[in-house]
């Protein structure tokens, strides 16, 4: 009697402070009565389904670039912040109302250590920074990763982390789609235009390179979410003669985007984003089996199979000359001041001389660097005499967090990455056949983050809070690896 009387008064507390929000924010303008509203609409529906709150953060964090562009008017926040502060807000409120309890931080999570660790280390970069303001805004990323770890861990129980991996996949299919329309014709920039007829697709990125990286990145959890599907509907038909429809469902979506991904992927028209894809397919052909032998054997007949279709004539010759020049331009200088500037080299020139400047910043504040965020405040004092404009960061980002947060900040990055490997490559012990390839897939995604970093930085546009989902997933996944008595009670309730 007591407790509902409790939550009758807090009911009447919050509609008051809900109407009096309301009539302030329609004082104010129109557009923030809309926020407002859509807020609450946000909140409500996570007190019914957190999750349902979190697809729309992963579906329009991307938009952040796009909507600073092209928008009439300025949110309060970023559409990623936005949502990600609503999705906490409606969190707590759900936890509330079904009177949750103990939430799980996962402290002793190699993961969370992980990212703490760096995230701790990154944070001394603050005595050097030039820019406080940059400093927060990049490191508060960091934090950001490490809330929605906690939060994945516990949105994602009772085998509701499914419902997270289709939404991440929702969200790349749904990027995808908005760059085969620019792909097509729709909105593609004069300076962008190949093939005489299409244009490189960009997504709600504004640029085709960190698109492609977005794409690929999900691309390999989308196709081992696939290939688990397909492998339990063969053995459902091998021992039962008959198939799941549900299966057959997940399949078609997971085949469908994935087909949706790969052809945004090509529309980038990104030489980064193409071979990072490859060695991400490769990296998955290793982890697959469960023997040595059998990687071998697998990925030296995938790579018979790339080799046969290049010299064979099987890859369209537009797409081989652009992966050749590739190769090719990087290798073809290492300093660019004295190197002459033509249309033909500008890209690739432009590119090397934003490495050089790193570098001068790392030589220069070797231990701490410029601080967090800042490369773009220290470029003018470190810049090659050609190349004033700054593009935001040196588009290397092993060369970007070596000027940023010097040699600490360094070999922090590098081993949460090496922690994250190894905590990978365990999971693929896991007992459940989606979960094992799910992390399989991840390994692949890892990959291709690693070779995309050597030409660009993927940590923009709100793509970190993806970033988070999957690792806080890998950290679910090993949880239930190591807790021997919820592993057996796991297998033994989702079996499929």
């Amino acid at each position: 009697m007591l407790l509902a009387s409790q939550h009758k008064w807090m009911s009447q507390i919050l509609l008051l402070l809900l109407c009096i929000g309301a009539g302030v924010a329609a004082t104010v303008s129109p557009v923030a009565l809309a926020i407002f509203i859509i807020a609450i609409v946000f909140v409500a529906v996570t007190g019914i389904s957190p999750i349902a709150i979190f697809a729309v953060m992963l579906i329009l964090a991307p938009l952040r670039t796009l909507i600073a562009t092209e928008s009439p008017f300025q949110l309060p926040l970023d559409i990623g912040q936005l949502t990600f502060v609503l999705y906490v807000i409606g969190w707590w409120w759900h936890r509330s109302i079904r009177h949750r309890q103990g939430l799980h931080l996962p402290f002793k999570s190699p993961i969370f250590l992980s990212v703490s660790a760096f995230t701790i280390a990154t944070g001394l970069t603050a005595f050097s920074a030039l820019s406080m303001q940059f400093w927060i805004t990049e490191w508060l990323k960091w934090v950001t990763i490490l809330v929605v770890i906690v939060l994945v861990m516990d949105a994602g129980r009772s085998r509701r982390w499914e419902i997270l991996v289709t939404v991440l996949v929702a969200a790349g299919v749904a990027n995808a789609l908005v760059g085969l329309y620019i792909f097509f014709g729709g909105s593609g920039a004069d300076h962008l235009i190949i093939l005489n007829q299409y244009f490189r697709a960009f997504g709600t990125f504004g640029q085709p390179n960190p698109f492609g990286g977005f794409l690929g990145m999900i691309l390999p959890i989308a196709i081992m979410s696939g290939y688990a599907y397909l492998m339990q509907i063969w053995n459902q038909w091998r021992i039962l003669r008959k198939v799941n429809r549900d299966l057959l469902l997940k399949l078609s979506y997971y085949a469908l985007a994935t087909g949706i991904m790969l052809a945004g992927l090509v529309a980038s028209w990104s030489r980064g984003a193409w071979l990072g894809f490859v060695v991400s397919v490769a990296v998955i052909a290793f982890c697959l089996p469960r023997k040595l032998w059998q990687s071998i054997a697998l990925s030296g007949t995938a790579l018979i199979l790339v080799s046969a279709m290049w010299f064979g004539g099987l890859i369209p010759d537009s797409i081989q000359q652009r992966v050749l020049s590739s190769t090719e331009e990087l290798f073809s200088f290492s300093d660019v001041r004295g190197v002459d500037i033509t249309t033909v080299n500008y890209a690739i020139v432009e590119r090397l001389a934003h490495w050089q400047a790193a570098m001068n910043m790392a030589r220069e504040n070797p231990y701490l660097g410029v601080g967090l965020g800042n490369y773009e405040v220290a470029y003018d004092q470190y810049r090659l005499a050609n190349w004033k404009f700054p593009l935001g960061h040196a588009h290397n980002y092993y060369l970007n967090i070596l000027a940023e947060a010097g040699i600490i900040g360094f070999l922090f990055y590098a081993g949460m990455w090496l922690v994250i490997v190894i905590i990978t490559w365990q999971t693929r012990a896991h007992p459940d056949l989606l979960a094992r390839s799910i992390s399989v897939g991840l390994m692949g995604s890892w990959a291709y983050l690693s070779f995309h970093s050597l030409l660009d930085n993927l940590y923009v546009n709100n793509i970190f809070l993806h970033q988070g989902v999957m690792l806080g997933l890998l950290a679910m996944f090993y949880h239930q690896i190591q807790n021997s008595i919820q592993w057996g009670t796991y297998v033994s309730s989702n079996k499929h």
